[in-house]
């Protein structure tokens, strides 16, 4: 029976198995000021993340044969979005992304990269589903045969494959350091890193990120937050900011900024509680 895991909600521990949501964690943190305003929760526990996980298994198939792959931009600001944007304008060629059913995976196609990472992250470990890698297609997928979860092993595939504009998500600063690497090897590469997933990183993993990556969500790290604000970097959004690591960042940020027009200030912006 296929088996994934994944830090949802708050970071908690969640395991779904043949479509099934057989185990859940504990939060991190009570509060998620995205998913009050989106699905009404005001306090994350188990029991709320157990029906939100439930609501994606039904609504667009997570983690099952009937994952629904594609989705339109809707002109809202997050990493997927920011990636799509990227490849519509060809900044990048792909982008090496994680999917549930695949694991890591390379991809083209800005509405597939949206409806693979702007409904899902915190992928810790997936098993193979055949429907969906056949949608992304079988050598597109770093390994076929049991769904790794590899961004570093994506890179370096992407760059084998021929592609010299990657964009890639990255959940830790130990990846983003090896990436940076692997580009320094490979002068006619250049590498986009986009961090994700980063509750509760250490300050020593912020600050390394703002070494070595372009763009950083914030997610409820009280961490980045510090560091960010004592380097003063351009960001966007006041609940969970995006972070400019990087001039190449600001300067995608900005892009994603000018394609949907503009953004609006928000006034008593909530943040997530605690920040960890």
């Amino acid at each position: 029976m296929d088996e994934h895991v994944m830090e949802a909600l708050g970071k908690a521990k969640v395991i779904i198995k043949g479509g099934k949501v057989v185990d859940i964690g504990e939060p991190l943190i009570d509060y998620c000021p995205l998913f009050h305003k989106y699905r009404g929760i005001e306090k994350l526990t188990p029991q709320v993340i157990k029906e939100n996980m439930e609501f994606r298994i039904d609504d667009f198939g997570m983690c099952t044969g009937q994952r629904k792959m594609k989705m339109a931009d809707f002109l809202s600001f997050g990493i997927s979005e920011t990636l799509g944007t990227l490849l519509d304008e060809k900044v990048i060629q792909c982008a090496v992304i994680v999917c549930e059913g695949c694991g890591t995976v390379i991809v083209e196609d800005p509405e597939l990269v949206q409806g693979i990472g702007g409904r899902i992250s915190g992928i810790i470990s997936t098993s193979p589903i055949n429907e969906v890698i056949n949608v992304v297609g079988s050598n597109k997928v770093l390994n076929p045969e049991n769904a790794q979860i590899n961004q570093v092993k994506g890179v370096i595939k992407a760059i084998r494959d021929g592609y010299t504009k990657i964009g890639v998500t990255v959940a830790s600063a130990e990846d983003a350091g090896k990436i940076r690497e692997i580009e320094s090897e490979n002068k006619d590469v250049e590498i986009y890193i986009f961090t994700v997933h980063t509750t509760g990183l250490s300050f020593k993993d912020a600050e390394s990120l703002f070494e070595d990556a372009d763009v950083i969500t914030a997610c409820a790290s009280l961490q980045l937050r510090k560091i960010a604000e004592k380097k003063d970097v351009f960001s966007v959004g006041a609940s969970i900011p995006i972070y400019a690591a990087s001039e190449d960042g600001e300067k995608f940020l900005k892009m994603r900024i000018e394609k949907i027009g503009g953004l609006k200030d928000k006034k008593d912006a909530k943040i997530p509680n605690p920040l960890i």
